[in-house]
C-alpha cells in the first residue's frame, strides 16, 4: 500500500499548488512566455477547477502536498475534449507511482464529466512524463489542439476515454 493520498484541492492548498508548479517548471525549462506557470489559475488552482466539468487533485504524503493535477475543457475544442492539466510533482513525490495515480484519477474525473477524450500538452525533456503518458494509452499529435496559450510547449498527447 502506498503512502501518499490523492484528494481532491481545498483552498487550503493553493499556495503549495502554486509553489510546486512554480519550482518544478523551471526546472525544466517551462518558465519563459507561453507556458502554464504564468497563467493565471495558478494563485487560486481551487477555485479555478470549482466550475463545471473541471477537477484538480492534490498528492498528499505524510501531510505535504507534493504534486497535482486536474481536467477540465479544452478551450477552444468540442465539449467532448478535456485536457489534462497542470500535472507537476516535486521530486519526493517522484517514482512512488503517484503520477500513474494522478493519471487514473484524472481520466476518472474525465470519464465522469462525460468527455470522451484526453488532450495534453507537455516539452521536450519532461521525458519520464512522456512514458507515463504513453503507459496510459495516450498517443503523440503532430499539432496543438484548442487554444490553450501555451504556445511553447512542443509535445501534444490525446487519448480516447
Amino acid at each position: 500500500m502506498s503512502d501518499f493520498i490523492i484528494r481532491p484541492i481545498e483552498p487550503r492548498d493553493n499556495s503549495a499548488v502554486a509553489n510546486i508548479i512554480r519550482t518544478v517548471m523551471p526546472e525544466f525549462g517551462a518558465d519563459g512566455p507561453g507556458f502554464a506557470i504564468h497563467d493565471t489559475e495558478v494563485d487560486d488552482m481551487q477555485a479555478s477547477y470549482a466550475r463545471s466539468r473541471s477537477a484538480y487533485f492534490v498528492v498528499e504524503r505524510h501531510g505535504v502536498v507534493l504534486g497535482g493535477g486536474g481536467v477540465a475543457q479544452l478551450e477552444g475544442a468540442t465539449d467532448d475534449v478535456c485536457e489534462l492539466r497542470k500535472m507537476y510533482f516535486l521530486p519526493e513525490a517522484r517514482g512512488i507511482g503517484a503520477g500513474a495515480s494522478m493519471i487514473q484519477r484524472c481520466l476518472d474525473a474525465a470519464r465522469g464529466f462525460g468527455f470522451k477524450r484526453c488532450y495534453l500538452e507537455t516539452l521536450t525533456g519532461m521525458d519520464a512524463a512522456q512514458s507515463l503518458y504513453r503507459k496510459h494509452g495516450f498517443t503523440p499529435l503532430d499539432t496543438p489542439m484548442g487554444g490553450t496559450g501555451h504556445f511553447s510547449c512542443d509535445r501534444f498527447f490525446i487519448r480516447d476515454l
